[in-house]
């Protein structure tokens, strides 16, 4: 995948504004191909989910550590490998007319990228302990199964090894550093991680904080906003992106 296929100006530039938190917000089972549908249904064309790596490592799509929350399974995600995992009921929790649907593997979810010309931020969520090996395996797996006409996937997360692991296997993808707190030195981390940017939680945002972003040439992502006059707010100050569960496209 030659690096000029995956300039990551390119896909910072055209990126639609909204992005439709784990697939469609809070309107289907999050993390499953039935939620990027119907997230492509409500007019969403950009897209947030959580990745991480089954037991036998298998990149898949889940948010949380435990798989009680959002799906028919018990236990640490950890423990359990893709056969196990693909068995799951991942929909009923949200609603019984989502009843059957399964978690999705990134490769699932890559197929429906490429078909529709989807614009994905992959966020690394790693199990305990498998930060490295989880960026290594996501960063080699989009460049194994995206196409090069498809936008770039962004790999972003709370887990600088992650970040590096996928910056040494795939520099070429473009990198985001999540945070849910401004910790010191927090932009001179996301710059020597190789980043495009920063998701930042909302309301640590202010015009400091945009002006320390565009002296570096970094992008402002904001998550999770779903009131309107917030998200009016942000963009007002200047945000390139919002997450957003309920707002938009």
């Amino acid at each position: 995948m030659p690096s000029s296929e995956r300039s990551p100006s390119t896909a910072a530039a055209a990126w639609p504004r909204w992005i439709a938190h784990r697939g469609a917000g809070r309107r289907a089972p999050e993390n499953t191909l039935a939620a990027f549908r119907h997230g492509w249904q409500l007019g969403y064309r950009a897209f947030e989910c959580d990745v991480k790596l089954s037991a036998d490592g298998e990149p898949y799509l889940l948010h949380d550590d435990t798989l009680e929350r959002t799906t028919s399974g018990r236990g640490p995600a950890a423990a359990a490998d893709w056969a196990s995992l693909s068995r799951l009921d991942a929909g009923t929790w949200c609603g019984p007319g989502w009843a059957g649907e399964p978690p999705a593997r990134l490769a699932a979810l890559a197929a429906f990228a490429n078909a529709e010309g989807l614009h994905v931020n992959l966020e690394l969520k790693p199990v305990p302990g498998q930060a490295e090996a989880t960026g290594q395996a996501v960063a080699d797996a989009v460049r194994r199964l995206w196409h090069p006409g498809t936008p770039a996937p962004w790999l972003s997360s709370f887990q600088p090894d992650a970040l590096a692991a996928a910056a040494a296997a795939a520099p070429e993808l473009p990198r985001a550093l999540l945070l849910d707190a401004l910790t010191p030195g927090w932009m001179d981390q996301a710059q020597a991680l190789g980043c495009q940017g920063a998701v930042l939680n909302h309301r640590l945002v202010d015009a400091e904080v945009l002006r320390g972003l565009r002296a570096r040439g970094l992008a402002c992502w904001v998550y999770t906003v779903n009131e309107a006059d917030r998200a009016d707010a942000l963009w007002a100050l200047g945000v390139d992106r919002i997450i957003t569960d309920t707002l938009g496209p």
